[in-house]
């Protein structure tokens, strides 16, 4: 397994978790300490603090140091990879749509030539 993709599977593993979600969504806003991520969950600190370190893990997070704090930041960089993952599917699913679309409006053609319109057919 490349390097790349053992990047990605970590980053997979971590984002599969809800409250791991939820510490990134709160992240975004800005740093925060481990105290205050505990605030809004019923978990205890050192659960918190073991979602924290599979983030950190991950590449998701890094913990800075101010006065006696350690704020945890929001490293947003392994989501670009994701996000390049996940492009390949979206370019599926478009071109997917498109050729639904495609056929839609083929068969509304077929359907005016021979006279033939949904309400006519009941």
């Amino acid at each position: 397994m490349s390097p790349a993709a053992a990047q990605l599977d970590l980053v997979f593993n971590a984002l599969a978790d809800p409250t791991r979600r939820a510490i990134l969504a709160r992240i975004a806003h800005g740093d925060a300490t481990v105290n205050e991520l505990v605030e809004p969950f019923a978990l205890s600190q050192p659960t918190i603090s073991k979602h924290l370190k599979v983030l950190e893990n991950a590449g998701l997070i890094s913990r800075g140091r101010a006065a006696q704090t350690r704020p945890v930041r929001l490293n947003a960089m392994p989501l670009k990879d994701v996000e390049t993952w996940l492009g390949d599917f979206r370019r599926f699913w478009n071109e997917s749509f498109d050729r639904l679309e495609d056929y839609v409006e083929e068969m509304k053609t077929k359907e005016k030539r021979h006279g033939r319109t949904r309400k006519s057919r009941r």
